[in-house]
């Protein structure tokens, strides 16, 4: 899926909304001694925000959004600047979890299904 919508990120960035800049794929952070990567980081013009999107090829499980949340934070304290809102992350997944998406604390978190077409 990944590479699917690099192929076309100009259409992807487009069913997101006008308002998105495209700062990276896999984009590289570490954390403590690990490195990690973000599927996607962008940056909303309106809202004035990074977003983290996760792309994940199964059912919402709730590690994805402790993971999401990890990078956020990390987002927050190393890349965001003091005018800058809080970090938005998006996990895009095969299906969602309604119990998952209800007791997520975080209403920073948006979660969307996909369908290969």
């Amino acid at each position: 899926m990944h590479k699917l919508i690099l192929e076309d990120i100009e259409l992807f960035m487009k069913e997101l909304g006008n308002l998105f800049s495209f700062i990276g794929s896999e984009y590289k952070i570490k954390i403590g001694d690990t490195f990690n990567f973000i599927d996607l980081l962008l940056f909303n013009i309106e809202y004035n925000c990074y977003v983290i999107v996760e792309l994940k090829v199964t059912e919402l499980r709730k590690e994805y959004i402790s993971q999401i949340q990890v990078y956020m934070n990390y987002i927050d304290e190393n890349l965001r600047k003091v005018n800058h809102d809080k970090t938005i992350g998006i996990i895009i997944c095969k299906q969602e979890n309604k119990y998952v998406i209800k007791y997520c604390s975080d209403d920073r978190i948006i979660v969307r299904e996909y369908e290969l077409v």
